[in-house]
């Protein structure tokens, strides 16, 4: 059954969007995933475990030394985003290590955090390793609740590339532009990702929680960020490390809002209704699951309430016949896997121990 979307939220003119209790039916699940290309689980996880990750990650935070390191300032913004991540080893080398990011207004003019800002209400997010170095974090992304949905939607062989600790700092959480997952996390033959969006705090229009556009997966990938073979290949060290390649001619009308926010998205945020986006509000404990080729962004948070969520990002890996691109940005060490999700290959491990 669906239960419906409550009184009080903002409701996407042009689509009912539905809320799914955890006892909802394994195929309208799948169906409304595939019919939208989101899901929105009431309850995934109890609010126990919302409290058990933040206090993990406090405790990560304070255990981190700012000064002993430049952390990369993190943005969304299509102008400065291969600017910022894209001349960054930091961020380049954050894919099996656990790496913080500021919010750009809390950076010096040498990239260091600003000495009165406290670094807890800097950060941005913490990645992108955490689902593999860390026992709190590792224990819920290799959770039979995963694996059993991420099976029951449909993924055969599903690794875990990459995770995500996002803040939305009170007051200064940055906006997060439209994009696809994607475009971050190629795959071939077919795109494959998967995002898994865990609140771990209420997240309203008023703190910044995610849009989405519903049926926007079945279009196809715009563009790719990867590494850029001038730096790469050619050796030239003044080219950025990373950059956007467009996939199709940039004719799609959903490039007037990639990398950007769609004119009319300050609230109340008519504009973004107007472009079919539509707003998912959460409370802690609750999953958005998020296609790799929708359209999805948040604001900012311009309150005084915070708004946390660790997110997933997971792709079919090798044995469907799916290989993860080498351009990507996110790489593991050449003798490094993603770690796998597949029940069946867990059980393989298990008889081999």
């Amino acid at each position: 059954f669906f239960v419906p979307y409550p009184a009080g939220p903002i409701v996407c003119a042009s689509v009912r969007v539905t809320i799914m209790a955890p006892e909802v039916s394994l195929g309208s699940r799948r169906d409304e995933f595939q019919d939208r290309g989101f899901l929105l689980l009431k309850g995934f996880v109890s609010k126990d475990e919302c409290e058990s990750m933040k206090k993990r990650m406090k405790e990560l935070v304070d255990g981190w030394d700012p000064q002993l390191e430049t952390p990369a300032a993190f943005t969304t913004d299509s102008k400065q985003q291969t600017e910022m991540q894209g001349k960054s080893d930091y961020f380049l080398d954050s894919a099996d290590r656990i790496h913080f990011f500021i919010e750009k207004s809390t950076a010096d003019k040498d990239g260091k955090l600003k000495a009165d800002q406290k670094k807890f209400e800097a950060l941005n997010k913490v990645g992108h390793g955490l689902h593999v170095l860390d026992p709190v974090f590792r224990d819920y992304s290799q959770s039979s609740k995963i694996s059993e949905l991420v099976e029951e939607l449909g993924w055969k062989d599903p690794v875990l590339p990459q995770s995500m600790y996002i803040f939305k700092q009170p007051l200064v959480g940055g906006e997060v532009t439209s994009h696809q997952d994607s475009s971050f996390l190629y795959t071939t033959p077919r795109p494959t990702c998967l995002g898994l969006w865990l609140a771990l705090d209420k997240a309203t229009t008023e703190n910044g929680c995610l849009w989405a556009r519903p049926g926007s997966h079945k279009e196809p990938v715009r563009r790719v960020f990867v590494r850029n073979p001038e730096h790469f290949d050619n050796d030239n060290k003044n080219a950025p490390q990373l950059v956007f390649e467009a996939l199709d001619e940039g004719k799609d009308p959903a490039w007037q809002w990639e990398g950007k926010m769609p004119e009319g998205h300050e609230p109340p945020s008519q504009g973004l209704m107007d472009s079919g986006f539509c707003p998912l509000e959460c409370e802690a404990g609750d999953l958005v699951v998020i296609h790799g080729q929708v359209d999805h962004l948040s604001l900012a948070n311009t309150s005084n309430k915070p708004r946390e969520t660790f997110q997933l990002h997971l792709v079919e890996g090798p044995a469907e016949g799916i290989t993860w691109s080498p351009r990507n940005w996110l790489q593991y060490p050449l003798d490094k896997k993603f770690p796998s999700l597949s029940k069946k290959r867990k059980a393989n491990v298990l008889k081999q121990l």
